[in-house]
């Protein structure tokens, strides 16, 4: 067994650190700070970090396949032009739902994205109840809705056949899977893959590794567990140093480091004297596998 190694490489500080996404061509760490409304993109090789201002809270980014990102800011999809900082509003959702906003999103290889809202926080997971939904936007910015009533849509990726997605709603405390058409991208036959066990906390971001094994940050769990979900047993926990751990990726030269983002917003007085390094960047080293790329917008 090799040893498994975690340390903090981007003391951030961030209020709800989330999104970890690897940028391939920039070999770079992007992720978002929700509440501070700020997107990241770091550099190992470097240990440079830069940031662009949202403006509003910022759920997710991801690569465009035309150049530049997408982000989820506040309802909105906006284009974001890194080297100007300029941001262009794409399309809007629910537009019923002034107080909601975008949590996460993710692109499914053919280039279509998925999104999903939330509604409003009193405080960090203590949500209006069933006020958000699942979307999809394809190339030409059209929106379908998938799935509403749903509390903090979270986590999702997809199995290497392409024909299940994985999708979390946080408080329900499980991992959903999906029969999942690619050419249509429709949603079907939806089943509980893990329970959250005591004190994992919720359920929050996911990845899927390269053997198609899930991963999966828990958020008041201060860890991230690794799924077979074909068994939905439990394989491996990977504990960090700080309570809420938010998401994870795979990156690194060959996708075999684990990033995780983690939040400081909620901590009381003293639990953030405990956890100094909350609102931090992980890297988890030694796991002996491997993630695979992020897919680009097409939109």
């Amino acid at each position: 067994m090799s040893s498994v190694k975690v340390e903090c490489v981007v003391k951030a500080g961030a209020l709800i650190g989330e999104g970890p996404l690897w940028e391939e061509s920039q070999q770079m760490l992007m992720f978002v700070d929700i509440a501070g409304w700020k997107i990241h993109r770091w550099s190992p090789t470097t240990n440079q970090s830069e940031s662009v201002d949202t403006g509003d809270s910022v759920g997710f980014v991801v690569p465009r396949r035309s150049g530049g990102y997408v982000a989820g800011v506040g309802r909105s999809l906006v284009a974001v032009d890194w080297s100007t900082q300029m941001m262009t509003s794409l399309v809007e959702v629910d537009e019923d739902k002034p107080r909601n906003r975008l949590n996460d999103g993710k692109v499914d290889p053919i280039g279509r994205l998925l999104a999903g809202t939330m509604g409003e926080e009193q405080r960090p997971a203590e949500v209006q109840r069933q006020q958000g939904s699942l979307f999809s936007v394809t190339s030409d910015l059209s929106v379908t809705q998938h799935l509403s009533q749903v509390d903090i849509s979270n986590g999702m990726d997809w199995s290497l056949d392409q024909k299940t997605f994985f999708y979390i709603d946080s408080l329900s405390l499980t991992v959903d899977a999906f029969d999942y058409d690619l050419n249509s991208g429709n949603l079907g036959n939806r089943r509980i893959v893990y329970r959250m066990a005591e004190g994992e906390g919720l359920p929050d971001g996911m990845t899927v590794d390269a053997e198609g094994r899930l991963w999966v940050a828990c958020y008041n769990g201060g860890r991230v567990i690794n799924i077979d979900p074909n068994t939905g047993v439990r394989l491996q926990t990977v504990s960090l140093p700080v309570a809420k751990t938010t998401s994870c990726c795979f990156g690194g030269p060959d996708f075999s480091d684990l990033y995780v983002t983690s939040a400081s917003l909620g901590l009381s007085q003293s639990e953030s004297r405990q956890q100094p390094l909350a609102g931090g960047t992980f890297r988890v080293t030694g796991l002996g596998v491997k993630g695979h790329p992020s897919n680009s917008f097409f939109g």
